[in-house]
């Protein structure tokens, strides 16, 4: 279970490192098997207090606090409900990953280790209203296979076993991106390598045991 205090921090991280702007954005974590903590609507992600945050009934839909929960809650509830192994989740719009969300450009999983490893399970789905039940259920569908889901023309959603795990996950988004949208315009080829050493690495070396889909 991760603590309020992880999520403070996690929300002033992203804000600092240009991973979230404002009050866009929303993280959770998961409390039990039934419940979750998730930010209340209107949060601004840089300065989260305890209050900030709301419990909320997985299994029957329910806010358990007096604060409103996130609209993007459907998102959340879906993602939990349809993977018991998550323990948290982080949506934001990074400009970067924005970018690439609004537009046609494939994202490269194969440059460098951590690249290989956190951006392995990158999904899609299309353009739903944000809070919606569809982009719910959307979410839902897609994280039954993916541990990246980017949101056409919306953002992205990661999720992970905890929220360090998370925000790494986000933070390696951004930066594949960046690097390769810097590439592209400075006239830079990137060099890939090859499916079969990005899977001898994910099988093979010590760096993480490997998330099977």
């Amino acid at each position: 279970m991760n603590s309020s205090n992880e999520l403070i921090a996690c929300g002033k991280y992203m804000l600092n490192n240009n991973l979230a702007w404002g009050t866009s954005g929303n993280i959770s974590s998961r409390v039990n098997e039934n419940t979750m903590l998730i930010t209340a609507s209107g949060t601004f992600m840089g300065d989260l207090k305890d209050e900030d945050f709301v419990l909320f009934d997985l299994q029957n839909e329910q806010n358990l606090s007096e604060r409103k929960a996130s609209k993007e809650t459907p998102m959340h509830t879906g993602i939990y409900k349809t993977r018991p192994d998550v323990q948290a989740v982080i949506h934001s719009s990074p400009f970067y990953t924005t970018l690439f969300a609004c537009s046609k450009e494939p994202i490269v999983a194969n440059l460098f280790i951590e690249n290989f490893y956190y951006l392995e399970n990158i999904g899609y789905v299309d353009y739903f209203h944000p809070g919606t039940r569809e982009l719910g259920e959307a979410i839902a569908e897609e994280a039954k296979k993916s541990d990246v889901i980017m949101m056409r023309n919306h953002g992205v959603v990661v999720m992970d076993s905890s929220i360090s795990e998370a925000l790494m996950r986000i933070e390696t988004l951004e930066m594949t991106c960046r690097m390769m949208l810097t590439a592209k315009s400075s006239g830079v080829e990137l060099h890939s390598l090859p499916s079969f050493k990005v899977t001898e690495f994910l099988e093979e070396s010590l760096y993480k045991p490997r998330i099977k889909r």
